[in-house]
């Protein structure tokens, strides 16, 4: 067991270490979770107190807020996983009703809270897409918080294992020199105008892939049979122009080469950006410009 993972997210949860140094109150690597028992995982109980107290979490209707993720994984390092809220798809994300913060959850992994996505009022609507990785049978669930604080819950049971601890592909050198290009891909809204921007009101698809090894500490090195140091992506943030559309606060559980599909009312054609801090501070940035554009 490598000596120095990283904590359950110390920052948001500072009295619960990774579940290998200290074991969370019932909670054991040899239980199979019931996938008809939300709420009885020990670590899920541990982060709901930690992040929201007390306060309330429904179970969404699918048109309020939806996962949707494999119930049983091919591949657990890179698992795919969408958060949606029709209702704020309708309402290009406004209104006291619209989903500020999503939250994503993977119970039973080293590190539970996988990744928190706010999302400016003015920015991307609650539609993201992403691929994680799951090291053990678990639930997988997504916390959207309103602009007036309400808290919705979806959440889906994935059966996939070793996903945390599953080494990177590809050469380490080439890794190395590709660390921090980044790939912008942007889909108009299909009522685009020949510039590229949409109708009035109608979102773009932007999928956005930064190159990292996101390194999860877990890893062995076959060859030298140490562990790889963690290394990974922790924040992102995405601007059209000089308006954010997206602050994103990772930890390793995203997939290598992190990436993410997300939807958001172009604003004319300023192009996109992207910055992004990995847990040793080093930052990369990228931008492209808007299709038909220039």
């Amino acid at each position: 067991m490598p000596d120095h993972l990283p904590s359950l997210r110390r920052r948001a949860l500072p009295g619960l270490l990774w579940a290998g140094a200290v074991a969370l109150p019932g909670a054991s690597r040899a239980q199979v979770p019931r996938s008809d028992q939300p709420e009885t995982s020990p670590r899920w109980q541990a982060v709901r107190a930690s992040l929201w107290g007390e306060r309330p979490i429904e179970l969404a209707a699918a048109d309020r807020l939806a996962l949707s993720a494999p119930a049983r994984a091919p591949d657990p390092a890179f698992v795919p996983v969408a958060m949606r809220s029709a209702i704020g798809i309708a309402s290009a994300g406004l209104g006291r009703d619209a989903l500020r913060r999503l939250t994503l959850v993977i119970d039973q992994n080293p590190s539970p809270i996988a990744a928190m996505f706010d999302l400016p009022p003015d920015g991307a609507l609650p539609d993201l897409e992403t691929r994680v990785r799951v090291d053990e049978y678990s639930f997988v669930r997504v916390i959207g918080e309103t602009a007036d604080g309400r808290l919705w819950m979806a959440l889906r049971f994935v059966k996939a294992a070793g996903g945390c601890s599953a080494p990177a592909g590809g050469d380490e050198a080439q890794q190395a020199a590709a660390m921090g290009r980044m790939l912008f891909r942007i889909t108009p809204a299909p009522a685009a105008t020949p510039a590229g921007t949409g109708a009035a009101g109608e979102p773009a698809t932007l999928d956005w892939t930064v190159q990292h090894p996101n390194h999860s500490g877990m890893a062995m090195n076959q060859l030298t049979r140490q562990y790889t140091p963690a290394h990974y992506v922790r924040s992102a943030r995405l601007w059209q122009g000089e308006r954010l559309l997206l602050a994103a606060d990772l930890d390793f559980a995203l997939s290598e080469n992190p990436s993410l599909r997300l939807h958001f009312v172009p604003r004319g054609t300023e192009p996109l950006r992207a910055e992004v801090v990995d847990t040793r501070e080093r930052r990369f940035s990228g931008s492209a410009d808007w299709p038909g554009s220039r």
